[in-house]
């Protein structure tokens, strides 16, 4: 069995992405690792570069500043990845720049890669997600938040990303076949210094529309981006993934959160959380797959 990663980043200095981490994460289940490093203002390329495995590809892209609609050009940037893969592997592990694996869940995604490699029905794996906010020490739980989606899809060929990214189709539009598998992906999108936040954010926004947002490119001039908008968090007591020990001990901004506070904003959001926390239905759940 062979297995590659990917995945596709640009300006993780600039923006503080665990990029390093990400990737570390999942070497010792990838024989090879794609990095698709765009155009950067940062030393985004020298960073990669760093890190010491010669299980790493670096490919050099140009992101397209036109393919904003649904911020498109994270799907291409994506899809450039994965075609630099070797042809012969047969799983393809897709990691994003802000996401780790726990080791405490390597062996089992490598269990289920060896029991589904033969199975054609199954066209990827479906990791759960835990989704970090405001600080290392609370994850989100409201409906704003996905809990599952495809990290590992089989290289056919016949597999792209999807709109923006967050997940993966067929080539002719259909959603793929998964199993969901127990193994769990630590986002950590929503864990920066506030004002490094609010400029990705304003840097992200570029990305999805033409509006002439002017981006602030020094974060030290940026305002604080305000974390406690939360709509919904629980605390987080467990062990981070070891990868991310040096970061989260580097916390240097506090931010606390009464975690028996719900700030739904409206009644129709309120009882659908309650609905789900009855009965863990999440009613209308977007779902980018279909299990198997």
């Amino acid at each position: 069995m062979k297995v590659a990663g990917f995945s596709f980043i640009r300006n993780a200095v600039q923006f503080d992405y665990p990029i390093v981490e990400a990737i570390t994460s999942v070497l010792p289940l990838c024989d090879e690792f794609v990095v698709a490093v765009g155009d950067s203002d940062d030393d985004t390329l020298a960073l990669i570069k760093a890190i010491p495995s010669d299980k790493i590809r670096i490919i050099h892209t140009t992101w397209d500043q036109t393919a904003r609609a649904g911020g498109r050009v994270l799907a291409q940037e994506t899809d450039k990845a994965l075609a630099a893969i070797s042809p012969d592997a047969d799983w393809a592990f897709y990691i994003q720049g802000d996401e780790v694996l726990h080791e405490q869940s390597i062996p089992a995604v490598r269990q289920a890669m060896e029991t589904y490699l033969a199975d054609p029905t199954v066209d990827g794996l479906l990791f759960k997600y835990l989704h970090f906010y405001g600080s290392y020490s609370y994850v989100g739980n409201s409906r704003r938040w996905y809990r599952r989606e495809i990290r590992i899809i089989r290289n056919s060929g016949n597999v792209v990303s999807y709109k923006d990214a967050q997940g993966f189709r067929s080539r002719d539009n259909q959603k793929l076949r998964v199993k969901l598998i127990d193994a769990h992906i630590y986002h950590y999108g929503w864990v920066r210094p506030p004002k490094t936040q609010h400029t990705r954010l304003q840097s992200m926004h570029r990305f999805y529309h033409d509006d002439g947002t002017e981006v602030v490119t020094e974060p030290e001039k940026a305002p604080d981006f305000d974390y406690n908008q939360a709509d919904s968090l629980l605390p987080f007591t467990s062990a981070h993934p070891a990868v991310m020990q040096a970061r989260v001990d580097r916390l240097n901004w506090s931010f606390n959160f009464d975690t028996r506070q719900k700030n739904y904003k409206t009644p129709r959001l309120r009882l659908l959380a309650f609905v789900e926390k009855l009965t863990g239905w999440r009613i209308g759940e977007y779902k980018n797959y279909k299990l198997v």
